[in-house]
């Protein structure tokens, strides 16, 4: 275990809500934080740099929407559009995580947990959040090992 990995944020942004997530600072367990509904892509932005920062986060990793053949579409486009934004009013390091099924896998852990009605809706962006940040952190641990 490196304790010094350090706390990363995770994002998965939407024209609406974004959810945010972040990771322990041994780079171990994700957990969701909120959902943000700044309303237009510069203020969300603006929104995830502070809570990066203010967090001390080292790292923000953005969930990339991919079609399931791993080719990008245009809302990877939007993503990475938002992405340039939030690079440009933080100095903290960008990174993506593929993010195909993890609002499915949300969804699936919300029916698991009989949440419904508006409590899900409250809570899925947030949850898909933490999933891509749990993949990402997962992911590295793994390659290192290797």
């Amino acid at each position: 275990m490196d304790l010094n990995h350090g706390k990363y944020l995770g994002v998965d942004y939407g024209d609406v809500r974004t959810g945010i997530a972040e990771c322990d600072p041994a780079g171990m367990l994700a957990s969701g934080i909120t959902t943000v509904k700044e309303g237009g892509m510069k203020n969300t932005a603006a929104r995830v740099a502070r809570e990066a920062e203010s967090r001390g986060c080292k790292k923000i990793i953005i969930g990339l929407p991919k079609n399931m053949d791993g080719s990008e579409g245009s809302r990877a486009d939007t993503v990475r559009a938002f992405a340039d934004i939030l690079s440009e009013l933080t100095d903290i390091p960008i990174d993506f995580f593929d993010e195909r099924m993890s609002t499915m896998a949300a969804y699936r852990f919300l029916d698991g947990t009989a949440t419904y009605g508006k409590k899900r809706r409250e809570s899925i962006d947030t949850l898909s959040a933490e999933i891509i940040l749990q993949g990402y952190i997962d992911r590295e641990r793994a390659q290192k090992k290797i």
